[in-house]
């Protein structure tokens, strides 16, 4: 059975912690942010953990 490739999209998006978790970064921090508040702004530039009903899927994805 050959082995199972990594899917690319997933690779991008996501990063492994050492722990094992999977963290994401949000979206909505490129542009368009004069709208936006500064406390709005500033938790959004945190990095956000995925849920654990989506970790399993995920880790499927990445290997």
């Amino acid at each position: 059975m050959p082995k199972l490739k990594t899917k690319g999209a997933v690779k991008k998006r996501f990063t492994r912690t050492k722990k094992g978790d999977i963290r994401f970064k949000r979206a909505g921090d490129n542009h368009l942010q004069v709208k936006h508040s500064n406390k709005n702004k500033n938790r959004r530039k945190k990095d956000k953990m995925v849920s654990k009903a989506d970790k399993k899927k995920l880790r499927r994805l990445m290997h």
